[in-house]
């Protein structure tokens, strides 16, 4: 084995996992107390530490322990949702929850098709990650931002207009969600997916006379058309983009965009009530002059009862 540097095996996010007896602890005299003798390991821990799991000892003591915590999380739990119906009756939004499970298996049976389809033909797995950015997008606008607010009035309704609706009326609520910093880099994110592709497909076409549709080949071959697709984006975009390195930029900002949107609803109502005054107590955006004068309330003058 040779040796590991300090780029293979790291402390955070460790490439290489070093794996070897378990660890199993000091000896313990027999009659004092037992604990386990076997140990596992964690692929996702082993990524950030040790990858050992166990061995435990609880004891007597120690299950009392996690048996009262578990108590008081489930009443916690339960007085917190007396407000929140998983399932309300079906004529108050009941058909509303029904549908919108069976839509979102759906929707993640069709993720884990993708996922095994593209493993089974020796493909990297970039289309089921770009769809599971969607799907983050849609558990957060009819799943995990109604459970956060406690209602699932909270939730997108299903439909183009009741759809639109709800936009309108969010934004509003919520003092213009276009001042939602998030929602400004989703509709970044969204426009220059939009362009790059445009973009790449254009140049894409403009050289096909001489084979630029054959883009596997012109990564591994430069050719002609390759050099004319480089040397034009240089000249109207100023950076340079390959035949393998434009997917790779207009898949990220493709991806990009539900991934921002997401975090910027999820943030609504949660953590911010009025994007419109967060902006102006950042200096994000202006305060609009008073128009009318203050009124005083009659009560407050002098002589009043």
């Amino acid at each position: 084995m040779g040796l590991l540097t300090t780029i293979d095996y790291q402390n955070i996010f460790t490439r290489v996992q070093v794996r070897g007896p378990d660890d199993l602890g000091i000896p313990i005299a027999k009659g004092i107390y037992e604990r386990g003798t076997t140990a596992s390991h964690n692929y996702w821990f082993g990524k950030i530490g040790d990858a050992q799991v166990g061995p435990f000892y609880l004891g007597v003591w120690g299950l009392l322990s996690i048996a009262c915590g578990i108590i008081a999380f489930e009443i916690i739990g339960l007085n917190t949702s007396q407000g929140f119906k998983i399932i309300p009756p079906l004529s108050q939004g009941g058909w509303w929850c029904i549908a919108g499970f069976f839509i979102t298996v759906s929707v993640l049976l069709w993720w884990t098709r993708m996922y095994r389809r593209a493993k089974a033909l020796g493909m990297g797995t970039h289309v089921p990650w770009a769809f599971a950015a969607a799907i983050w997008l849609m558990l957060v606008l009819g799943f995990i931002r109604p459970v956060a607010m406690g209602c699932w009035c909270e939730a997108v309704p299903y439909g183009i207009f009741p759809h639109l609706d709800w936009v309108q009326a969010f934004s509003i609520r919520y003092g213009n969600l276009h001042y939602n910093p998030f929602h400004a880099f989703s509709i970044v994110f969204l426009y220059g997916s939009v362009l790059l592709f445009a973009m790449h497909a254009g140049t894409i076409l403009a050289v096909t006379r001489y084979g630029g549709e054959r883009e596997i080949e012109q990564i591994v071959d430069r050719g002609t058309a390759s050099e004319r697709a480089a040397l034009f984006w240089r000249w109207t975009m100023g950076f340079n983009a390959s035949m393998e390195s434009i997917h790779r930029w207009a898949w990220w900002f493709a991806v990009l965009t539900p991934i921002t949107g997401g975090i910027g609803i999820l943030l609504t109502g949660t953590v911010v009530d009025n994007w419109y005054l967060w902006a102006q107590h950042y200096g994000f955006a202006p305060s609009y002059p008073p128009v009318n004068p203050p009124v005083v309330d009659p009560a407050l003058l002098p002589g009043a009862r």
